[in-house]
């Protein structure tokens, strides 16, 4: 593989500033003393001791990102793996620097599937002019120079230089005119499982989350927004409060949210607790979840919908089919739930001395351009007045990413504090009752078979939320969100059916409740990869049908699809599957592509006599194209069933008066360490493409689970979470 740098952007962005950002201080945005060190690029910087600092724009929320992104930046560079650290440019940095570091938006599984190139752009550009630097110290060709482990040597008379030592030389060359990348099987660091880098800071507890960070002066804030969707903040009283210990002020933020601030979190939390409130609970304060279910119900049957797949005439094929299987399934509301729940601290200091006014915010964020742009709103000041220190997330799963309220909530309450840091933490259950959730949606699915059991016709009517239509309602085109498709489409990155079926139609009835959804790690696939899967497996009971040997027909045509179906089908023993269910344990199928990869997975579930359904055992493959550090991709698929598996067995937000139900752990449980599977992964590069892998793999969790139930029990479980049912 080979790649052309655009010479004239790197020279802007390697040129726009003098020097580089400096390690050695442990709060994002507090640097003292440090003299410049000249940058090579807006990727790397090389120190005389020989550090090598890459810096990656995109977030580190345990998904191992910063570390894979550094593997590309060091392989092109050909450093020294031990002698690499990371830094987060800044969304204000990225800004005055025309986005020399590209999107900092993490989210979608794009972390490296949508920045490899310009990143490795970097690593190769620094590794050419290190080589040129060199060449000229010797008087030599660069040709006759060649790079290894953070050292330029020269072939024929054995001179080497480290990088440290050409470092600054480097800095001051121009960059070349083209660039080659590396071809993939020629990797040394990418493609292996390297350390990780950020391992180390979070064992021996130097790493600063947002809830931890401290800074001089530093007041806290609690608040408490109206619990009924859509309702407002109509009274509350401060003087209940105004003796309380701690306690220095208590305002109201927006129009429907107040806040107390105190010396301590807990202090003001507890002012917080007795402050009398009064809500306007609006025009939503009777919404059920019933409401809202039969409000999807009614969408499964309406006349209009927006069509994201037509091929035939399904409905004609389906009416005229020797059999017909109908079902209609549903996916509940679900809270991301990170165990770090929305924080930030924000900084507002007034004008002086003819300066201009500035706001900093520190906070976890997926999307520090979008934090940024929050800060300036909620502040009223430009950008460029503006600035936004990102530190590692204690999960995001997509709750940190399109949406920044606790920004601007936190620099609503600075402004009133100029001067004076404020660090605003929600409590738990501010973050359960004012999430943004994974959409509530309902599927009616209708197949028709001929006479020999041969698939011939399906329709899937969606019915439910458009996260779009409550994000970014001016992406919506003609009544369609085509995120809604994700998985079923006839092709494309983001998730193709693979499966061939004669006459097809999907389609979908919008319906917008008024409870915020939000992008949840894994997004639409999760609930679309149980409609088509578990249909799939009902298709192959009524047609009588081993659903491995339907699957691998519709998918004939679809090879990659194939390949990670038929190596968890044989990892997982499918053709013993009789033998096995002799000894109480069953198999169940599911594959799906999303996110630019390939995933399947083979359950093994067991459920006793009393009910109790135990997961065993799960084989998950998945094809990403390009494994740039497969210890990442086998923790990631590993932890995508928690996340799934928690969600199938548990996950489910449900309303009441208007307002969320669950409030904490207690009523919203995730999976235990005694319930957790044996996972075992299957990571099947093939290369020519670079898919995702953070989310894919949680889609097809819940469908293997409910395909291999229903080969224990007979059940179909068409409604989740699986908590809600009798096993018996």
């Amino acid at each position: 593989m080979s790649a052309v740098m655009n010479r004239r952007g790197f020279l802007h962005a390697s040129s726009a500033v003098a020097g580089g950002l400096m390690l050695g201080f442990h709060v994002p945005g507090l640097a003292q003393g440090a003299a410049p060190v000249p940058e090579l690029n807006a990727w790397v910087q090389i120190f005389p001791d020989e550090r090598v600092v890459i810096r990656i724009a995109r977030s580190e929320m345990g998904q191992g990102t910063l570390t894979g992104l550094a593997q590309l930046v060091a392989e092109e560079l050909d450093c020294d793996w031990g002698r690499v650290a990371t830094e987060y440019p800044t969304p204000g940095q990225n800004l005055a620097r025309n986005r020399a570091w590209g999107s900092m938006s993490t989210g979608g599984s794009r972390g490296v599937r949508e920045s490899h190139e310009y990143v490795r752009k970097g690593g190769a550009l620094a590794r050419a002019l290190l080589i040129q630097a060199a060449a000229n110290r010797w008087d030599v060709s660069v040709q006759a120079c060649r790079t290894t482990a953070g050292w330029v040597e020269h072939g024929p008379s054995g001179r080497r230089l480290s990088y440290g030592q050409l470092a600054a030389d480097a800095a001051q060359l121009a960059a070349p005119d083209t660039i080659l990348l590396k071809d993939p099987k020629d990797w040394r660091l990418a493609g292996k499982p390297m350390k990780r880098l950020d391992t180390r800071a979070k064992l021996d507890g130097s790493q600063v989350y947002g809830m931890d960070l401290k800074l001089p002066g530093l007041l806290n804030a609690a608040i408490k927004d109206c619990p009924v969707f859509g309702g407002k903040l109509k009274s509350f009283d401060a003087a209940a409060i105004s003796g309380r210990p701690g306690v220095k002020k208590v305002l109201r933020v927006g129009d429907s949210a107040v806040a107390v601030v105190a010396d301590t979190w807990w202090r003001a939390r507890s002012a917080l607790e007795a402050l009398p409130i009064v809500w306007d609970e609006g025009p939503n304060a009777k919404l059920s979840s019933a409401d809202i279910a039969a409000q999807l119900k009614a969408g499964l049957d309406a006349p209009e919908a927006a069509v994201g797949t037509a091929q035939g005439d399904a409905r004609a094929a389906i009416a005229g089919a020797a059999r017909r299987v109908e079902a209609v399934y549903s996916y509940p509301y679900q809270n991301h739930a990170t165990m770090e729940v929305m924080n930030a601290t924000a900084l507002f200091s007034p004008a002086k001395d003819g300066g201009l006014p500035r706001c900093e915010v520190w906070t976890p964020t997926q999307n520090g351009d979008g934090a940024l742009a929050a800060t300036a709103e909620a502040a009223g000041l430009p950008p460029a007045q503006c600035e936004v220190y990102k530190l590692h997330l204690g999960g995001g799963f997509g709750r940190r990413g399109a949406v920044h309220d606790w920004v601007r909530q936190v620099v609503a309450i600075a402004k009133e504090l100029p001067g004076t840091p404020v660090k605003l933490i929600w409590s738990r259950e501010e973050d359960m009752l004012h999430g943004r959730y994974h959409p509530v949606t309902q599927c009616k699915l209708q197949a028709g078979l001929d006479a020999d059991g041969k698939l011939v016709g399906l329709h899937m009517r969606l019915s439910g939320q458009s996260i779009i239509a409550g994000l970014f309602p001016q992406n919506i085109k003609d009544g369609k969100d085509p995120v809604v498709f994700q998985g079923l489409n006839a092709g494309g990155a983001e998730g193709a059916l693979g499966y061939a079926v004669p006459h097809l139609l999907i389609d979908h009835a919008m319906r917008n409740p008024p409870v915020p959804p939000g992008f949840w790690r894994g997004v639409n696939l999760n609930q679309n990869a149980i409609y088509l899967e578990c249909l799939i497996d009902e298709v192959a009971h009524a047609a009588k049908r081993d659903p491995l040997a339907l699957r691998r027909e519709l998918l004939a045509n679809s090879p990659k699809h194939l390949a990670v179906l038929n190596a968890v089908a044989d990892k997982a023993g499918w053709a013993q599957r009789a033998a096995l269910a002799k000894k109480g344990r069953h198999l169940g199928l599911a594959q799906i592509m999303g996110f630019g990869s390939y995933v399947a997975a083979c359950a093994e579930v067991s459920v006793s006599k009393g009910g109790e359904l135990k997961v065993h055992r799960i084989v998950a493959a998945t094809d990403p194209g390009h494994a740039v550090n497969p210890q990442q991709i086998q923790a990631q698929v590993e932890g995508s069933f928690v996340y799934g598996l928690s969600a199938a067995l548990y996950g489910e937000i449900t309303l009441k008066d208007g307002r969320v139900e669950q409030q904490n752990f207690d009523s919203y449980p995730a999976l235990k360490l005694a319930e957790m599977p044996q996972v075992e992964v299957l990571c099947l590069p093939s290369g020519g493409f670079w898919g995702g892998v953070g989310e894919p793999t949680i889609a097809v969790a819940a469908p293997a689970v409910l395909n291999a139930l229903f080969a224990a029990t007979g059940k179909r479980i068409r409604e989740l979470p699986l908590r809600k049912h009798s096993l018996v």
